[in-house]
């Protein structure tokens, strides 16, 4: 018998690969060698070298690390943040700030309560920078389930804030090649709406 999700019923191909992960970037003077990347539609997959003077712009902040090249945003460890911020700094790369934008459309899929107030809150947030309610709606119906499914099924029990990595993470298992491009695309432009010209 196949191993299932307990929760959501979860494939057990989906069981194996909903926790993708990020591995850890070597960063050099003026370059970072990202490997093993695991989205496939990022101009990162699955190994790039990329050259600060491509980089826009780069947060490191919050969570995971993001560098921003034209039309997509990659990911950096939580643990390298030190080394980025210097390299940022060596090389005149802006900082960005940290967009929330997937975290509020995810907050309902957290392991913690999802109250009135704070669907209002969340509302409030999102279509202040350009996603309404209908929008909102129309994304958490295409990914909720799936997230269901990355949050409990998988054990990982995150309370505190799921967001575009996950989202990735989540949606790569369920799609196809065409279909997640197509959706990774969505997602990048999601993540940096009302936020293309916050930097510090």
């Amino acid at each position: 018998m196949k191993k299932k999700g307990a929760f959501f019923n979860s494939s057990n191909y989906e069981m194996n690969n909903l926790l993708c992960g990020i591995e850890k970037s070597e960063i050099q003077e003026n370059e970072i060698y990202i490997s093993e990347y695991p989205f496939e539609p990022s101009v990162a997959y699955p190994h790039k070298l990329i050259n600060a003077k491509n980089i826009n712009f780069i947060s490191a902040y919050f969570g995971l690390c993001r560098i921003y090249v034209d039309h997509d945003i990659l990911f950096v460890t939580a643990e390298q943040k030190t080394e980025l911020l210097k390299f940022a700094e060596n090389n005149g790369i802006k900082l960005k700030k940290h967009s929330r934008n997937w975290e509020w459309i995810l907050e309902p899929y957290l392991d913690t309560e999802f109250t009135t107030e704070d669907e209002k809150r969340v509302e409030r947030l999102l279509t202040e920078v350009g996603i309404d309610k209908i929008e909102t709606e129309k994304i958490r119906k295409e990914v909720g389930k799936q997230m269901y499914k990355y949050n409990f099924d998988t054990m990982l029990w995150d309370w505190c804030s799921l967001g575009l990595c996950d989202v990735l993470s989540a949606m790569r298992v369920k799609y196809n090649k065409i279909e997640f491009r197509d959706f990774y695309k969505r997602a990048i432009e999601i993540d940096n709406r009302n936020t293309k010209d916050s930097a510090y």
